[in-house]
């Protein structure tokens, strides 16, 4: 029987986390180890500075005090003990699209996963006035059955995000980018100051191939993604500076 791990960045009690599990407990062994509290835009953190505390809320559910990379080796090595067929991360509470991605803690579970050796997807639901978990945790299965068959390349994870109209199919895209202005805002006195990061004022780069440009015209965006951060194409770019003298340290 194929084993699944599924988590979240939303929290052990999140309802997309619940909906998850339930669509895809027919695809095999599901096991739940997530965040014991909300732990949005935490990224690809790990907790080093203290003990995580592993508590089972349920039979094969477990919450971790810690973050969505941290639930997936917890469960790898005290839940599971062993490396699952999949991970699964979602389904979050709002997009993860475009540049989104490198603050999502729901990306970085499903990363973890890919490098401890195992596929991995996210999954993300567009906010609406109701939120459709059933439906997105069908869409989900839907990819989750697709990938246990077919495979992906090595060290590839499927970033999914999920309009919350009725999709009008599946589009393979690429991720977007844009420009971004974070609003914040501060209250100071005495020598300290409290500051607040609010919103984001963002343009979008125009590209119909883009996940934004996807869930914008209403499908469902399946975006490949790698832990390979490198810029291959600026390689040859920046080549001149292997070419500069030594660096002389004092």
């Amino acid at each position: 029987m194929r084993q699944i791990l599924v988590t979240n960045d939303d929290g052990i009690a999140a309802d997309g986390l619940r909906a998850l599990a339930d669509a895809l407990a027919p695809l095999g062994r599901v096991t739940v180890v997530a965040p014991a509290e909300e732990s949005s835009a935490v990224g690809h953190g790990l907790t080093l500075r203290r003990p995580l505390q592993l508590r089972e809320a349920a039979p094969g559910w477990y919450s971790v005090d810690g973050t969505p990379a941290d639930c997936v080796n917890i469960a790898v090595s005290e839940v599971i003990g062993a490396v699952p067929d999949l991970v699964v991360s979602g389904i979050n509470n709002g997009l993860n699209i475009g540049d989104d991605v490198t603050y999502s803690g729901t990306v970085a579970g499903a990363l973890e996963g890919v490098l401890l050796g195992t596929p991995a997807i996210a999954v993300s639901l567009q906010r609406g006035e109701r939120m459709d978990h059933a439906g997105a945790g069908y869409i989900a299965r839907q990819l989750v059955e697709a990938v246990l068959f077919e495979g992906l390349p090595d060290r590839t994870l499927l970033n999914v995000n999920i309009p919350r109209t009725i999709p009008r199919g599946i589009r393979v895209t690429v991720q977007a980018s844009r420009r971004q202005v974070f609003e914040v805002t501060g209250a100071g006195g005495s020598g300290r100051t409290s500051v607040w990061i609010d919103s984001a004022q963002l343009e979008w780069e125009p590209n119909e191939r883009s996940d934004y440009a996807a869930i914008r015209g209403g499908w469902v965006s399946v975006t490949p993604l790698q832990p390979d951060w490198t810029n291959h194409g600026a390689l040859d770019a920046v080549d001149f500076l292997a070419e500069s003298p030594p660096v002389e340290v004092e």
